[in-house]
């Protein structure tokens, strides 16, 4: 634990709270201890000039691939949360693909000790629904939530017997265990690599129609209803599938959603001629789909938007467009995205902000993204007038493989706290 700190003159933005100011911030034994006013006795140690930056919660990311254990070559848990804290991420959650796989209490503790070790930020297990993710067995689910489990979640991997699925659904609320779901019809994608549409038509590569997720929303939502359970739909890339949840969330039923930053920016059309840098799951869609999608999260239908990192070494992306692993390196590029949606008047500021901090933390129910007073001190600071060249130079992350190579984008984190404890700060930056 550091000492109190100081910071001093920043825009204070809490979507929280509905604050929106420029105040003072006070942090002390690793909580808020004040806004606008120190608290008696309060004595710094350390004061940070936030003057023309923003002072907000520390992010939140509901999705993102650490790669260890299992592909230390691709990421650490080092690395990778050394580059959420340069995105301004103080807490991150894990998904159980990896090697192996979360479904025993053994491997959530390994990674919440490495992460503990590492002590760039907080690294949240989601414990795998069904065991080795094969859709055929439930996973031990207490065991997981007892060793740490914020959720449970069969990754990308579809769970095919409908039964299994129910049950899985059945046995996650007897324990208050909130489920993410992927939702995509296995038979209906194939061995899709891109959205079904004219790009695949003209490259001649199979598809993966939009039908795809709405059907197997469809299902998903049917088995929430009937067993109850809290479900988040993660990564929803068509205008259907989130008037689906729109409707389900209408009517009652206990489901959020988010979507990646990537699909709010980027189509099919940005495959052009076979870019592998484009080639993630699920698939880019059409514009209506995009357009859809940045409606539904200024209407807050979408209430996070997460980056679904998954760093890739080189190799991954030199393969043809069908032979390529899929995913984008995309923790630092969060923040600086979701600040143009607001800069292109998708939502305010604020909002957006919110997709990032109070949107996720209620997912996951775990009282973050505030700057309350006693909340803990997870904070980011940045310069919202910051142009910077996305560059592999400029990334922190192992993994260089992201569309945005070569784009300028504007806001950029100057410090990154962790329960009051300074984790990031910009060398290039004076203070």
């Amino acid at each position: 634990m550091t000492g109190p700190i100081h910071i001093r003159g920043g825009r204070l933005v809490d979507p929280s709270q509905n604050l929106d100011r420029e105040a003072d911030l006070f942090i002390r034994d690793g909580r808020i201890a004040g806004i606008g006013t120190a608290p008696s006795g309060f004595e710094a140690q350390r004061t940070i000039d936030a003057a023309g930056r923003v002072v907000c919660p520390g992010l939140i990311d509901l999705q993102s691939r650490l790669r260890e254990p299992g592909q230390e070559h691709k990421g650490t848990i080092a690395s990778e949360t050394a580059a959420a804290a340069a995105g301004g991420i103080t807490t991150l959650c894990c998904p159980p693909d990896t090697d192996p796989v979360i479904d025993n209490p053994a491997v959530a503790e390994q990674i919440l000790y490495r992460a503990g070790k590492a002590g760039n930020s907080r690294v949240l297990p989601l414990g795998a629904l069904t065991s080795r993710l094969a859709g055929e067995h439930l996973a031990e689910m207490l065991a997981l939530q007892e060793s740490g489990c914020v959720a449970v979640t069969n990754a990308s991997q579809p769970v095919h017997n409908t039964l299994v699925m129910r049950r899985a659904l059945e046995y996650a609320a007897t324990l208050g265990l909130t489920v993410f779901i992927s939702s995509e019809d296995p038979w209906l994608a194939g061995n899709g690599c891109l959205h079904e549409g004219q790009m695949s038509t003209r490259l001649g590569l199979p598809g993966i129609p939009e039908c795809a997720e709405v059907i197997g929303i469809s299902r998903d939502l049917i088995l929430v209803e009937r067993t109850g359970v809290r479900a988040h739909f993660s990564r929803l890339s068509t205008a259907r599938a989130v008037e689906m949840v729109a409707d389900a969330r209408a009517r009652g039923l206990p489901v959020t959603c988010d979507v990646t930053a990537h699909q709010l920016f980027l189509t099919e059309m940005d495959v052009g001629v076979f870019d592998s840098l484009c080639h993630v799951r699920p698939p880019l869609r059409t514009f209506r789909d995009r357009d859809g999608l940045r409606a539904a999260l200024a209407d807050g239908v979408i209430t996070a938007v997460c980056s679904d990192h998954q760093p890739h070494d080189p190799d991954a992306k030199l393969a043809p467009f069908a032979d390529t692993e899929p995913g984008i390196s995309a923790l630092e590029t969060l923040l600086p995205l979701l600040l143009r949606l607001a800069d292109e008047k998708v939502l305010p500021r604020n909002k957006a902000l919110a997709r990032l901090t109070t949107g996720p933390a209620e997912v996951l129910g775990n009282g973050l993204g505030t700057l309350a007073l006693d909340a803990t001190a997870d904070v980011c600071i940045f310069d919202p007038d910051a142009w910077w060249q996305v560059s592999e130079e400029t990334l922190v992350s192992y993994g260089k493989n992201t569309p945005l190579l070569g784009w300028e984008l504007k806001g950029r984190v100057t410090h990154t706290l962790l329960e009051g404890r300074v984790v990031f700060e910009r060398n290039d930056s004076c203070y």
